[in-house]
């Protein structure tokens, strides 16, 4: 084995060990109890909220997918400094009301926020079940992501399949022994790895052509589309809008919703969030230099590992590329966790075992985290594809949830029914989309996510008006709850 070799290993091995001792640590702190496993017995600080936060929502998507639409596209991909913002202002302005709530009334997944807010359990159920089903493939990405990701760090001694299943078995023993708080302190780390590999990525690459200004002025000459937005307006708002609401839908974020020690924690989060989006720098850098560098890469996804490899010292491209497995690693083991919560109390206590105590809930849960691994490894395996492309249908689906979620907490007149029906609608209409693309006129190119939205969005309202509103005793429950929270009475 080279000097080269074993440089790359080492990096890898720091990259799997420390989260293993962060997770111990935090295992040590742990008790048995579902609000302790799921949710840090809502006591999360700000340090971890935003680093949590930031790395889950940052995913193997937004690392190597951007350098790939940056590579295909030119400047489509700098949607994401408004969807950045966009998911920040959500995230105070519905996240906090949320936090509020579930702090009230002690809800752990969004199935318990359906349930209190609309008084229906068929209704959260159905939540429960678009949480899971469309957050698997999201998953699947960020195993696929990430596996590859350490294949290449390595130089190919350790091949994709036995990359993916460490990669797993790595999120599985911190993700078992410490809940949230383990996924939480190994975002701090994961998350200062993605942000300095993609700005010192984009940097380095840049400079092996002379630095930023001359990528732009010969790509000006060789290639000028890729300095111009295009005409693909469709493409361009559904990834604003679906993107971000997509994200703060996914049970993941629930999670870090319920868990936030003071609601004052939410009221940076806009700033914080746009803040970090500059490090989509180095990934506009990476793609435009691509173009000039290795303008016939196959697989654009794959863009960044091929430039390090072919002009960077070996180590340093390990290292680099293991900053891009922390992406996938922050969101895989945050969705890993948030779906054990959905089986373990959505549908495991209330319809399989109602008598279980907390520490056998808590075991449970950890079991599920077992197996729903094992099946997004198997996914990985036989189900291959872009990671742009399974992201944004995948975030279209858990996107479907907002519209009764936002009803909920700022409409009246929205109901159980209509809330339903929308997104009945809505997952119907994405499905026709994605599997029948001829159902989408051409105009509506690159839009199936957003339009299918819209379809939810004009039936909950339709529906709603038209049907029975919820009970009037239920709206004075929430008026009153809602008014202590106006009031500013935080509940930390």
């Amino acid at each position: 084995m080279s000097g080269n070799n074993t440089g790359a290993l080492l990096i890898i091995a720091a990259f799997m060990i420390i989260p293993l001792i962060m997770g111990a640590v935090a295992g040590k702190k742990s008790i048995p109890t579902t609000e302790d496993f799921f949710v840090q017995g809502r006591g999360m600080g700000s340090v971890a909220v935003f680093f949590t936060v930031a790395a889950t929502w940052w995913s193997a998507f937004a690392f190597m997918g951007s350098n790939a639409y940056f590579f295909k596209n030119g400047p489509l991909y700098w949607t994401a400094i408004a969807w950045n913002l966009l998911f920040g202002i959500m995230y105070f302005g519905v996240g906090k009301k949320i936090w509020y709530l579930g702090k009230l009334n002690n809800f752990i997944t969004a199935k318990d926020f359906f349930v209190h807010q609309y008084g229906s359990t068929k209704l959260g159920n159905l939540v429960a079940i678009i949480s899971l089903v469309f957050t698997l493939p999201y998953l699947q990405i960020q195993l696929t992501g990430g596996a590859y990701l350490i294949e290449t760090a390595s130089g190919g001694i350790i091949n994709f399949k036995i990359a993916a299943l460490l990669f797993y078995v790595i999120i599985i023993i911190y993700v078992w022994s410490g809940g949230l708080r383990a996924v939480a302190w190994t975002d701090i780390f994961y998350g200062i790895l993605l942000f300095f590999g993609m700005v010192f990525a984009g940097f380095y690459i840049a400079n092996l052509l002379g630095g930023t200004t001359e990528v732009f002025a010969e790509l000006k000459e060789v290639k000028p589309e890729n300095l111009i937005l295009g005409n693909n307006a469709m493409g361009w708002l559904s990834m604003f809008i679906v993107t971000p609401i997509g994200s703060f839908m996914g049970p993941q974020l629930w999670t870090r919703m319920y868990a936030v020690k003071s609601g004052r924690l939410f009221n940076l989060m806009p700033f914080l969030l746009g803040f970090a989006a500059i490090a989509y720098i180095g990934s506009m850098l990476v793609g435009n230099s691509a173009v000039l560098l290795e303008p016939n890469i196959e697989n654009p996804d794959y863009v960044l590992p091929v430039i390090l490899f072919k002009y960077a010292p070996f180590v340093l491209a390990s290292a680099i590329i293991a900053c891009g497995a922390a992406a996938a690693m922050s969101t895989a083991n945050s969705q890993i966790h948030s779906m054990s919560a959905v089986w373990t109390v959505d549908i495991h206590q209330k319809y399989i075992n109602k008598d279980l105590s907390q520490k056998q809930l808590v075991w449970v849960g950890r079991w599920t985290i077992l197996i729903l691994s094992a099946i997004a490894y198997v996914m990985c395996l036989l189900i291959p594809g872009l990671l742009v492309q399974i992201g944004l249908v995948a975030l279209a689906g858990t996107a479907q949830i907002f519209i009764p979620t936002a009803g909920a907490l700022f409409w009246k007149k929205s109901n159980t029914t209509g809330a339903f029906a929308g997104i009945v609608a809505g997952v119907a209409a994405l499905c026709s989309f994605t599997f029948v693309p001829a159902t989408l006129p051409a105009i509506f190119a690159g839009g199936g996510g957003l339009i299918s939205l819209l379809v939810n969005l004009v039936v909950f309202i339709m529906v709603s008006s038209l049907t029975k509103p919820r009970p009037t005793r239920l709206i004075e429950k929430l008026q009153e709850q809602y008014k202590a929270f106006y009031e500013g009475k935080d509940l930390a």
